[in-house]
């Protein structure tokens, strides 16, 4: 549902401000919440509907644990955020802070996540790796093919059909114009700043661009000389009836085969959210992807495995959505190797949802001062670059 209380197209106040945002998912609705805090005014361009796209279908997992250790310092600064809900926006998102378990099937995977733990970077995930006697004793349903798993007391769930409007109603209120139905067509430098041009609604100008369109992000940051390889796919989401409310914790399994990577949270209504397992191929011409049979068997399969009670529970509704991945797992973040006053915050691989509102802190940070004290260097668009010139070389 449009973030507007009315079908009317959205009026336009102005067009020009200090930034323009193109794309309205948790990213660009965060960054424009967190820019207005730093006084930059802001507009930010949203196609369709604000969090329309990855940013509203996904699980809801607000973890932090499994993540590439050089994520951790910007997820931290984010669940930090996530703590200040709702002060911050006035909107909870239904966040709870409900834990999250990480369990594995093979012997040798308990010191992984061992190693893991141990890590100076995850330090503040106080993580507590369960086997044995300890692993029943807390997690009794437990099937037995789990033989070890990794609790991350901090970590839980919100719903994320409720965070990017959230956030664009939050910037709004504090002044920035969130304009939807506006298809962005062109974007260029000018001489003073930057000229984005729309289908139908004219011209907009900035003197900074922050690009967080997400499975549609490269095709602008093309349009600046910086290609990247990202690849749209589609999230497998099921949903079943309510249940009564006994899993409290996250449930992800840590392994590397796709088929069984299933990941379930019970929400206080009594519904069990399933997804993984499997990612659709979206139509990015008519922006719609299917939700496909095989995931649905597939997640339940891969859920009894985990608590075997868990069977003979019906699916109410499932449903995709279209997400954006790079070869490194690696999101595009932070400023252009070729444009001044240019920004991105792209390509989150399926794992962007904890990190909203540390992406738009950031990002506001990085431009409002030109820098940030958080480390994103690891996410710098310029390793594309590198990567081209390699394989140019080789050829």
């Amino acid at each position: 549902m449009s973030i507007m209380a009315t079908t009317q197209p959205t009026p336009i106040s102005r067009r020009e401000a200090d930034v323009i945002i193109v794309g309205g998912g948790f990213m660009g609705a965060a960054s424009a919440f967190f820019l207005r805090q730093r006084g930059l005014s802001v507009i930010l361009l949203e196609r369709d509907m604000i969090g329309q796209y990855a940013s509203g279908v996904n699980f809801g997992n607000v973890r932090r644990q499994g993540r590439y250790l050089c994520q951790l310092d910007l997820a931290n600064r984010s669940r930090a955020l996530w703590s200040q809900l709702p002060e911050l926006i006035d909107d909870d998102l239904e966040f709870l802070p409900s834990g999250h378990m990480r369990v594995c099937y093979q012997p040798e995977q308990i010191a992984e996540l061992e190693a893991y733990a141990a890590a100076p970077e995850a330090r503040e995930l106080a993580l507590q790796v369960l086997s044995g006697k300890a692993l029943r004793e807390r997690f009794p349903y437990l099937g037995p093919e789990v033989v070890g798993g990794s609790y991350a007391p901090h970590d839980g769930h919100a719903n994320p059909r409720l965070a990017a409007p959230a956030f664009a109603r939050a910037a709004r209120r504090a002044g920035a114009d969130i304009l939807e139905g506006v298809d962005v067509s062109q974007v260029e430098k000018t001489g003073s700043g930057f000229r984005v041009q729309t289908e139908g609604q004219g011209e907009f100008r900035s003197a900074q661009l922050l690009i967080t369109a997400g499975a549609w992000g490269d095709r602008l940051s093309t349009q600046f000389g910086e290609p990247v390889p990202l690849v749209p796919r589609g999230p497998q989401m099921s949903v079943t009836e309510p249940l009564p409310y006994r899993l409290k914790t996250v449930i992800g399994v840590y392994t590397k085969r796709e088929e069984e990577v299933v990941y379930f949270r019970q929400i206080p209504r009594g519904n069990i959210i399933i997804g993984g397992c499997h990612r659709a191929i979206p139509d990015m011409v008519s922006r719609r992807v299917s939700f496909e049979p095989q995931a649905m068997k597939l997640q339940m399969q891969q859920m009894r495995r985990v608590i075997p009670q868990l069977g003979n529970i019906n699916i109410i509704r499932s449903w995709s959505g279209i997400e954006s991945y790079l070869p490194d797992s690696l999101p595009v973040m932070g400023p252009s190797s070729q444009v001044d006053g240019l920004y991105y915050a792209f390509g989150f691989c399926g794992a962007g949802f904890q990190l909203g509102p540390g992406v738009g802190d950031v990002m506001a940070e990085l431009l409002s001062t030109g820098q940030t004290s958080t480390h994103i260097d690891s996410f710098h668009i310029r390793r594309f670059a590198a990567a081209d010139q390699h394989k140019s070389v080789a050829v």
